[in-house]
């Protein structure tokens, strides 16, 4: 009895935990380190150059679910103790340069797109991974480094005076999904604009379910970042504006894409307060917008669909939700391997159903479900989606990640975004 009795206390204080999860204080402080890095290629092959290192405050995430368990995300990144071999971190996501790699541009010549990827600042030597998932689904090393926390030439430096607004505060960072508001084509005169038009989105995103039963899950803070000029960058139109975060329409020579690559600049920025997620709002009526996940989401402020942009892109960067919709325009080629499942939750090719919502059908919906209107309200598999029409099926004939025409996410991607809020607030 004294055995088993002792055994107990042992498990109890042990820094590592029955199930395998790293313990936060043994292996990490509360700051944040930031590696910033090129993400250079072309259509079938990226290398990762190390730009620099920088030590920040206060880490927001969660100090318990520090092993991705979603597996979303095109790239993830991996932290081993460096003595020990132990992961203590990892983490997924999904960048602009991947949906580049599919473009005809990618085809002809290389680019390099700056990165930034941020974990709890080590307290010993740790070995960064970053991998990446092959047209197969199967992740593969990109690159890997060690990195030794008493480097003096890691950056430590106090961030940007911001002026900051809370829209929402509900508790400590480390317990809430903490998002930061970039201003972006708003000059130092329109803050207030800006301020109220931080806060009008921010009440469209906790409009709709799942989000407006979850919003004490939620901080969400507004940094007042000035521009030189009002606007964004709109190429095809031979315009152009001197803004902070270099923000630009015609992504891909889409003329609705609206996106950025200065993350450099914007994360220098976000730095003033803890943050898990960026949005970056753009002063423009113009429609358009961007999102990518656990990476950035940009939306223009000013359009009549603004609300409803500012949700859907909220949902790639968020939920690492997929695009349902299959007949709009777009620069990608191939995007989805349909022989194999893609790894947004919203999105199957039937070659693991089982995996995604095949439990949420009916038994009286035929799979696959036809869009004919008969099954409009109900949970199916729906041929199109993920840019293509067929051989990918989405869950519902209409949803907030499919058109403009629906305010609601479909039980689907309802679902994949409680888990992913449930998961980074344990």
């Amino acid at each position: 009895m004294m055995k088993k009795l002792l055994f107990r206390i042992i498990i109890l204080l042990s820094p590592i935990s029955v199930l395998g999860t790293p313990a936060f204080d043994t292996f990490f402080t509360n700051d944040v380190l930031r590696f910033d890095y090129l993400l250079s290629g072309n259509h079938n092959a990226e290398k990762v150059m190390q730009c620099e290192i920088k030590k920040e405050k206060t880490w927001s995430g969660s100090h318990n679910a520090l092993i991705d368990s979603l597996n979303f995300g095109t790239y993830r990144f991996q932290v081993y103790d460096n003595k020990s071999g132990e992961l203590i971190f990892s983490k997924g996501f999904s960048p602009l340069f991947q949906e580049w790699q599919s473009t005809d541009e990618a085809k002809v010549i290389e680019k390099a797109f700056y990165q930034v990827i941020r974990f709890p600042f080590p307290k010993m030597s740790v070995r960064l991974k970053i991998e990446k998932r092959n047209f197969n689904g199967q992740f593969s090393d990109i690159y890997s480094t060690v990195i030794n926390p008493d480097n003096y030439f890691i950056i430590d430096e106090n961030p940007k005076n911001i002026s900051i607004e809370k829209i929402q505060y509900s508790g400590e960072p480390t317990h809430k999904i903490d998002i930061a508001i970039l201003a972006e084509g708003y000059t130092k005169d329109e803050m207030g604009k800006f301020a109220d038009d931080a806060r009008r989105l921010t009440d469209s995103l906790f409009a709709v379910v799942p989000f407006s039963q979850m919003r004490a899950y939620f901080n969400v803070y507004a940094l007042k970042t000035p521009s030189t000029e009002s606007g964004t960058d709109i190429p095809g139109e031979h315009i152009y504006k001197n803004t902070l975060f270099n923000s630009t329409f015609y992504t891909f020579d889409i003329s609705r894409y609206l996106t950025t690559s200065d993350m450099k600049t914007i994360h220098d920025m976000a730095a003033v307060v803890p943050y898990d997620h960026l949005i970056i709002l753009v002063n423009s009526t113009r429609y358009g917008g961007g999102g990518f996940y656990n990476f950035i989401n940009v939306c223009t402020s000013d359009h009549k669909l603004s609300p409803k942009v500012f949700v859907h892109e909220f949902g790639h960067g968020f939920g690492g939700l997929g695009d349902e919709y299959y007949t709009s325009e777009v620069a990608y080629n191939d995007y989805y391997n349909l022989k194999v499942e893609p790894w947004e939750p919203n999105l199957t090719t039937m070659v693991n159903f089982e995996s995604k919502w095949k439990n949420m059908i009916d038994h009286s919906t035929p799979v696959p479900t036809p869009r004919n209107g008969k099954y409009a309200s109900k949970v199916g598999a729906f041929e199109g989606g993920g840019y293509i029409t067929k051989g990918i099926y989405s869950p519902m004939e209409n949803c907030r990640m499919k058109s403009n025409e629906t305010p609601d996410f479909c039980p689907v991607c309802q679902k994949a975004i409680r888990e992913v809020i449930i998961e980074n607030t344990k």
